[in-house]
Order: C-alpha cells, then structure tokens, then sequence
C-alpha cells in the first residue's frame, strides 16, 4: 500500500528560521494596501476586454415557454448537471450560456499552448458516457472545447440551449422560478442549476495610464490572433516584428511565455511573484492501454487521484504525476482527514519540513535550468506549496535563456506603475513596447450571485444574497438553501473543493439529479431543505473547516489568499473523499428527507 509520505526531511533550527524569515521578507515586498481594489472589472469603458471573439452573430425573438430545468452556465459543471439530470428522466433542459457554445474556461481560453494541468483521464468528465479516451495525458485546450461540445450532443443539450445569453433575474414564482435573461426572456422552469463559474471574467490590473497607450493590447482569455497570428499551437508569425509585454506570470503564463519567447522579436515578462515551476512529462497516449480499459476505468482512475491527492492509502498510484508526488504537501490546498490520527502540532511541523524541501528542490531546478543568476533568482518562489496555484511545464523556465526574453521584476515597484504612450514604468525605468497582453487571470469567488449582479428572489421575495448578508452563508451541503425552493448550486460553497475541480462538479450534479428523480418518484413538487438541516450543516461546516487563515497570512499574496488579507475558508474538513462518501450515505439513508419532506 502507498501512502505517499516519504520520510520526514532534517532541518536545523538555523535552517527553518532562515526560510521562514525570507519567506516573510518576500510576502513583505509584495502585499499591497489596496487588495483585491488593484484589478478592476472588465466593464464600462474597459468592457471589450471582456467581449465575445468567438461568437457569430445571434438574433433571436425572445422566449416565453416552460421548460423542466434551466442551467446556468455551460461549463462543465453545466453540462455534468444538464447531463445528469437527463439521465434523471428530465425532457427539456436548457442550458444558458453567455459564450457562443458550450465549454466555459475552455470556450474563453484558447491563448497559445493552453493545456489542462490535471491529467486528462481523470480531469474531462463523462469520458464512458461519450465513448472517448483523450488523445493527450494532458489534454491541449482545442481538445477539451470539442469534448465540451461532444457531451452537449451525446446529452442532446443543444436543442433548448440559450447561448449568447445572459440571466438578469431568478424570482420564485407560484411554485416555478421565472428566468429573465439580457434578450428579453420570461422563461419557467420547475428546476433551477446555477453553474456560471467565475473563470469566465477576465480581470485587469488598475494600472493609471492604460488609456494614453498607443499600441495593442489584450487579454489572455479573449486572444487576438488577428494581431498575433498562429493559433493555439504556435506560428505567432505577427509578432516577428513586435516589442511585447506580458503582464502576469500566473499558471496561463506558464502556458503562454513559450510561444511568445520563439515568435516575438522582444518579450518583457512582468513578474510580481514567481510560480513554482515542476515538471509536465506530457505525452500522446497509448492506443494499446486504451484499447484495454475496463468499463468503470474513469471512476476508479477519478477516485484514485483524489486518493492519492489527498493522502489517502492506495495499492497503486494510477496517474504517477507531478499532482500525485507532491501529495503530502497539499494540506493545505485540499483539505483530508488522512492525517487524522497526527497530533496537530506534529503534522503542521512535518508538513512543514517537507514543504521546505520541496519547493528546495523546485528552487535548485531554476538554478539548474536558467543560464543567467540574477534571473533565476528572480524565478524562484520563496514561499509555502500551497501559497500560489502549482504549474508545470517543460519550457516555461527554459524560454528566459532566449536573448530576447527579459524578466522585469516588479516586487519592489507594486507592480507595473504605469502605462506611458509607448511604454510600460516599472521603478522609473521605462519599457518601449508595441503590445502588452494581460496575463492577470479571472476574478474568483466572485460569481453573479454572490455579488447580487444576479438577483435570486425566493419564496417570500427576499433576495438570496440579502437572506445570507443577514444570517451569513447557509446551505445544506453546499447545493440548496431555505427559502430557495428547487435552487441548486454548483462550486465551492460549504463543501469540499479538490484539485480536480471537475470531479467535485460531477459528484455534486449526480447528487442534484439523484435528488430531483426521488422527488419525481414521490411526487414532491418542492426540494428544499429545512431550516433544521440546514442549521445542522452550517454547524458542520464551522466546526470541521480546517484552521488556515494563519497559513494564508503568512503566504505570498494571491487570489488563493484574497490578496494577502486572509479570511476564512468554509469547507468541509475531512475532505472531498469524505464529503462524496456522506451525500452518497445522505441520499440512500433517511437524510434525503430533509429536503423531501413536503409534498406541496
């Protein structure tokens, strides 16, 4: 049996306090005042960031029917939930989807060498239901879009989608909820999914001076290959000629700096803190493996990564990763009960020591990997594991020994200062530039929902956002609050989020679709919880969510720690194994009562 906890690393006394000290000194240089306030929205007159350069054009008379679920979003959470409550026996199911198609994340992003980073066998839901293995371990994005759209046929989610559509309004309405949408829809559904992820805005620095810029820019998520030219695999043959900045040096830089260090004749890459850097090994799949997997595959691969991942005892690492061996230091990304029977103290300094030598271990790789000192030591994340998300490439760090590639560090500057005609300011010197792409990312945890831009107006007309301002976030199991009649959530609500975020997608969506055909069965025509249950959990959630803030405290800020100004992180404790394991219990014992209990 693997439990995936190697031998706990020495260090001395002098050793730790070195690390924690600079560690500190790094997070010091990098915090600022303003927080979350230095991005701004993609709106207003910075709204084309955002704007559609996929779509074609969609005219459309307005609908006014009834339909028997309505999903918003088209992401993979969407299409987990449209697909599964097909399987449910539900006929009409309309998924409505800001974007031109199905995919969400993977309909935005198509910037060059875009890639998913979990492995594709276990990341893409619904491999056995469509018939398809992926051709890649870790798929490439065009890859993952057309699967995206695969499941929209297979489920036959096309024929009532809504796309190129937003929602305005949910109000529960004589026993149905209304859907207004941004084309003039008054739809009616018995059921409502929400499932509008929040990576699908793109977020922008707030860095004065953008509107004097006189060259081009863009955002990663809406890339401009009429400016760039190639495609998602390269050949960025317009920019043979171009001075280029990339601001961000997130998990879609990783992807990105490649390609734009062999196409661009200058690239400035703008780094406030570095990524950890580990290795990607991707490679074509095997036909002959393939060809022999047993039906099941996916689920038992799914369950053994999350396994794995999550420190649990497995006869076999299936997925063999980068995820997979730096399983013990993932504590404090996901978390797991599989330290349950350490004393606290104990693990925290175990996990401690091998957090110290791993990302040792990342550090001496830059070292190894890139020629020039002074740039490999700005390349090296002084921080925790879990700090910053964890990317993997084979070419990110080797792309800064090109003679054109320059790292311009902006630690010390609070960033980018700003934009001048021509050129980007950083500590006073300027860079001259013909184009600067914003590789800033999305903004996170912050869906229409939760920040009231999507009214939800329930049973006596109180707005979803304004009963959780009153009371405080209240769920029963992440997925339906009282109040909300039939209302569903898909996400990290008061549940057990995992690196493989699509396989917490699809366990929640078989769990809503699990509950709304034992509705139909027994002719409930109201899922809601009680006030009782739903007490009950939020209870749970407060009393198992592992203690974290200290942690996020001391990390480098980011969007995993809101920015350096830490704040809880309300999940359930024992982990994602764990939560499965208790809607599975929930749904086959007498708990499914407390959402079926009133036949009106």
């Amino acid at each position: 049996m693997s439990t995936f906890l190697p031998p706990i690393p020495e260090f001395s006394d002098a050793e730790v306090d070195a690390l924690r000290q600079r560690y500190r000194a790094e997070r010091e240089r990098r915090v600022r005042p303003d927080g979350n306030a230095q991005y701004q929205r993609a709106e207003g007159r910075f709204g084309y960031y955002a704007e559609d350069p996929h779509a074609t054009e969609l005219d459309r008379e307005p609908l006014q029917d009834r339909v028997d679920a309505v999903v918003l979003g088209g992401g993979f959470g969407g299409l987990c939930a449209g697909a599964r409550l097909r399987q449910a026996g539900l006929e009409r199911i309309r998924i409505i989807e800001k974007g031109g198609d199905f995919g969400g994340t993977w309909y935005w992003n198509r910037y060059p060498g875009i890639h998913c980073d979990i492995e594709s066998y276990v990341y893409l839901p619904l491999l056995e239901e469509v018939g398809y293995v992926p051709r890649w371990k870790y798929s490439p994005g065009e890859e993952i879009r057309q699967h995206a759209m695969a499941i929209g046929r297979t489920f036959d989610l096309y024929r009532d989608a809504c796309l190129q559509t937003g929602v305005t309004e949910l109000r529960w309405d004589d026993g149905e909820w209304v859907v207004r949408t941004d084309r003039g829809d008054a739809m009616r559904a018995s059921y409502v999914v929400v499932s509008n992820g929040t990576l699908d805005h793109p977020k922008l620095p707030g860095i004065p001076g953008v509107e004097s810029f006189r060259g081009h820019t863009f955002h990663t998520s809406r890339w401009d290959y009429g400016y760039t030219g190639g495609g998602p695999v390269g050949g960025l043959s317009g920019l043979a000629d171009k001075r280029v900045a990339l601001i961000g040096t997130g998990a879609t830089a990783i992807q990105v700096v490649p390609h734009l260090a062999r196409d661009a004749a200058q690239l400035h890459v703008f780094q406030r803190t570095p990524s950890s850097v580990d290795v990607r090994g991707n490679r074509p799949t095997d036909p002959e493996w393939a060809a022999s997997l047993e039906p099941g595959w996916h689920a038992r691969r799914r369950e053994n990564f999350q396994a794995v991942v999550t420190g649990h005892p497995v006869e076999e690492d299936l997925v063999g990763d980068a995820w997979t061996a730096s399983a013990p230091v993932l504590g404090k990304i996901i978390a797991t009960d599989a330290r349950a029977d350490w004393d606290v103290a104990e693990w925290e300094r175990a996990e401690e020591l091998l957090d110290f030598a791993k990302m040792n271990r990342l550090r001496a790789q830059v070292a190894d990997v890139v020629d020039d000192p002074a740039t490999a030591e700005l390349l090296k994340p002084w921080y925790r594991y879990g700090c910053k998300r964890p990317t993997f490439s084979d070419e990110y760090l080797q792309a800064f020994n090109r003679p054109t590639v320059t790292l311009v560090d902006t630690a010390d500057s609070g960033g980018v200062e700003r934009f001048t005609e021509g050129a980007l300011v950083v500590g006073g010197q300027e860079y001259e530039v013909d184009c600067v792409i914003f590789a800033t990312g999305f903004e996170v945890g912050k869906s229409d929902v939760m920040t009231g831009r999507l009214p939800v107006r329930g049973r006596d007309g109180t707005t979803l956002l304004d009963s959780w301002r009153e009371n405080g976030v209240r769920t029963l199991h992440g997925v339906c609050s009282s109040g909300f009649p039939n209302l569903f959530h898909l996400g990290s609500l008061q549940n057990a989020p995992s690196v493989n975020f699509v396989h917490v997608l699809d366990e929640q969506a078989v769990h809503i679709a699990e509950v709304v055909a034992e509705a139909r069965r027994r002719g409930v025509k109201c899922v809601e919880p009680t006030a009782e249950a739903e007490a009950a959990w939020v209870a749970t959630i407060e009393e198992s969510s592992p203690e974290r803030a200290w942690f996020d405290a001391e990390c480098t800020p980011g969007y995993y720690n809101n920015e350096g100004s830490a704040r809880p992180r309300r999940t359930f404790g024992p982990g994602p194994a764990a939560f499965h394991r208790l809607l599975r219990d929930w749904r086959s014992g007498d708990g499914i009562d407390e959402v079926l209990g009133d036949a009106s």
